[in-house]
């Protein structure tokens, strides 16, 4: 698993999860809400499978 996520956009990623999630515990608290677990975890790896399978790389390359 190479990182193909660039750092602006894990750090997006992982709010935006953090937000979705959020609504499970306040709000409407959907369980809809548990798919927030998606972006925070792909933005914790830095990989994202559906990057991998379309060759997308965000991440800067050194």
């Amino acid at each position: 698993m190479t990182c193909n996520i660039g750092k602006t956009e894990r750090i997006l990623r992982v709010i935006i999860g953090l937000v979705i999630l959020s609504l499970a515990f306040v709000g409407p608290q959907s369980p809809w809400a548990w798919l927030g677990l998606v972006p925070v975890l792909t933005g914790l790896l830095g990989w994202c499978p559906p990057y991998a399978i379309l060759g997308i790389n965000t991440a800067c390359k050194k």
